[in-house]
Parts: structure tokens; C-alpha cells; sequence
């Protein structure tokens, strides 16, 4: 099988050839990889642009390309900027062992001050040079590769990233017109993204917004219900409305347990990332396996960064025996591979799924 028939059979519920595998990567773990396999430097935007080939080198079997406000995050190099919705950013930086890496954080909302609300004006998400380069991905990769259409932050959190994350959750108590009109900004602006994604061509589309913590959810089940569900549920049927074979994936950190069965419910078919210090990857298979595909799984808090190689080898054997057989899993680690993981560990990760994934597989 070829990655794009890999991933197809297994977001099917099948078995394929193998377990398929993704990753992706902060810009500095990019730059040591890059180095080490004497390989061009240049920009890299964790959410995929027009070159791939790591993906390639790698034998990883999805390539995104994402459109939307979380392209924000890596927009500039300079140590402030505004992004095209308005939002200040700041670069703050963080020491490892492998060297110092820089994190953008929001340091202005454009709406903190409601009375700009009524003359702000979003990006224009039809603008053409904005899906050229997924022009040549499709092009170049879409015969062989699953083409993840990406537009995650759709909602919640490109909302906050416009208001301020307290604010916000006051207009959701207090003022729900306001809220209403706020949250409508990134959920059209993502909904037209993500449509124009999809009648390009791509296979999935990926969309959610953090709405757990470690320990549970962020904003309670009744609030999600009342101001994301409906809109959620509105971008999957949209999306495939355009093509009913469209698979879409939800993104959320942290512990969602209480809203699964309704993400099932509105037309979710993936789960993503499944950070197994928040949730259990072998519960969530055997609880909703015959409905919902998981993809991610492997610890990018823990394991990854700081564990040994056997730790690595041992947690990705544990995910493919546990989790991959009767297919619905896409194996990959929680987050972007960060700045602070060794690269023989994501290296062992790769080789252990290359070794031990392959159907049936062996669960002794």
C-alpha cells in the first residue's frame, strides 16, 4: 500500500499493511534534524507548507497544509509582530539541552476592547495565494500521500486569541450576544478554509480547539454544548456535504471524556492527539473503537522528551498491540516534537513501528 491507501483503510476500520505514522515538529527540532541529515535549512511551519521532505525521508504517511489563525504562531521571526487578524505576538524563549527555543505568546487581543468589535475586520480566507502552495501539494503528493486539509483553532480558541481568553469566558456567562459574535469570526473565516480545502482535493480535514486539561475539561460539557456543538456540528455536515467520504479529525489536549459520544454524535470520525496522561489510549479503543479512529497517542510530556529508548520502544509497542489491531489508529507523537527530545528517541519510535506494525499484528 502506498500512505494514502495506508491511512484510508485504516480510518476505514480495516486493517492495512501497516500501522500508519505521522509526526511533526517545533522549528529548532526541525533545524537539528535537518543537520543531521545534512539536508537544506529553510522556514518551516509546523502546520506543512510546500516542502516535505522529511515526510518523505521518513516514510510518514499524511502531509498537512493548514490555512487559518493558528499560522499565526510562526508568521514571523521578529521578536514582535501583528499577524493578519490583528493579534500582537511576542517571542519568548526556553532553554534545553539540545540548545534555545522560542514559543510566540499573545501579547494584545485586537477585541479586548469591545467597542472595536463592531469595525474589525477578519482576514479574507478566499485570497488565492493562501492555497497556491496546496495547489502543488496536491499536485505533487496526492496520488501517494493523505492530504490533511488543517484549520485547527476553528472556534474557541481562535475566539479567545481575539478577545482574551478571560474575557471571553465572562461574554460566554454574562453576554452571550457578544459572545455569539465573537466566536463567529474564526468559525466562518475556517469554514470557508476548510470548504475550499476540501473541493481541492484533500482527504481529511482537521479542525477542534483545547477545550481539556489534565484532569478535565476546561469549560463545562453545558458550555461546550451550548456554543461549540452547534457550530461543529454545522462545519462537519458542510464539509461533507461537499464530499460525503471527507474523514474529519478533532483536535483537543487534555481529558474530554464527557463529550466523546457527542463528538461521534455530530459527525467527528478521528480523535486526536489522545495524551495518554490525560486520557487511556486502550479504554477509549475498546470504549469507541467501532466508531472512532485515534491518531496521535504517544507521550510527547514524558515519554518522548525524557524517557529512555526502551521507554519510547516500549510505549510505541504498547499502542500498536493495544490499540492498532482491527486498524483505527494513526500513530504519532501528542504534540510537535519538541525542542527537548532527543532525535534517537524519535527515531526509535519510527523504527519500532516499522518493525513491530506490520498486520496482523503480533500482541504477545
Amino acid at each position: 500500500m502506498n500512505s494514502k491507501e495506508r491511512v484510508k483503510t485504516a480510518l476505514s476500520h480495516q486493517e492495512p499493511d501497516r500501522v500508519p505514522v505521522t509526526a511533526s515538529f517545533v522549528p529548532e527540532f526541525v533545524e537539528r534534524l535537518r543537520k543531521q541529515l545534512n539536508f537544506p535549512m529553510h522556514l518551516v511551519n509546523p502546520h506543512g507548507g510546500e516542502t516535505h521532505d522529511l515526510e518523505e525521508h521518513f516514510h510518514l504517511d499524511i502531509i498537512q497544509y493548514s490555512v487559518g489563525i493558528a499560522n499565526s504562531y510562526y508568521a514571523s521571526n521578529e521578536d514582535e509582530y501583528t499577524c493578519d487578524w490583528g493579534i500582537k505576538w511576542k517571542q519568548a524563549e526556553y532553554d534545553t539541552r539540545f540548545g534555545v527555543g522560542r514559543y510566540t505568546e499573545i501579547a494584545e487581543n485586537p477585541l479586548a476592547d469591545e467597542d472595536r468589535l463592531n469595525n474589525y475586520q477578519p482576514p479574507d480566507p478566499n485570497r488565492k495565494d493562501l492555497y497556491a502552495p496546496f495547489s502543488k501539494i496536491i499536485e505533487q503528493y496526492g496520488k501517494d500521500y493523505y492530504i490533511l486539509g488543517v484549520t485547527v483553532c476553528t472556534i474557541f480558541e481562535g475566539a479567545w486569541y481575539l478577545r482574551g481568553l478571560n474575557r471571553l469566558l465572562m461574554d460566554m456567562v454574562y453576554d452571550e450576544e457578544k459572545a455569539n459574535c465573537i466566536l463567529d469570526i474564526p468559525f466562518h473565516y475556517h469554514l470557508v478554509a476548510a470548504s475550499n480545502l476540501t473541493k481541492m482535493g484533500a482527504d481529511g480535514i482537521w479542525i477542534g480547539d483545547d477545550v481539556g486539561t489534565q484532569k478535565g475539561m476546561m469549560i463545562s460539557p453545558e458550555m461546550w454544548r451550548k456554543y461549540l456543538k452547534p457550530r461543529m456540528a454545522a462545519f462537519c455536515q458542510e464539509l461533507k456535504a461537499i464530499n460525503p467520504n471527507l474523514k474529519i479529525a478533532y483536535h483537543s489536549d487534555g481529558n474530554i471524556y464527557p463529550i466523546i459520544d457527542e463528538l461521534i454524535e455530530i459527525g467527528i470520525d478521528v480523535l486526536n492527539p489522545i495524551q495518554p496522561a490525560a486520557m487511556d489510549p486502550v479504554y477509549l479503543k475498546k470504549r469507541y473503537g467501532k466508531n472512532l479512529s485515534f491518531w496521535g497517542t504517544i507521550d510527547e510530556q514524558y515519554t518522548l522528551p525524557f524517557g529512555s529508548v526502551e521507554d519510547v520502544r516500549q510505549e510505541t509497542l504498547s499502542r500498536i498491540q493495544n490499540v492498532a489491531p482491527g486498524g483505527g489508529l494513526i500513530l504519532s507523537p501528542t504534540h510537535h516534537i519538541q525542542l527537548d527530545t532527543p532525535i534517537e528517541n524519535f527515531l526509535t519510535f519510527l523504527e519500532t513501528v516499522q518493525s513491530h506494525g506490520n498486520y496482523p499484528i503480533k500482541t504477545e
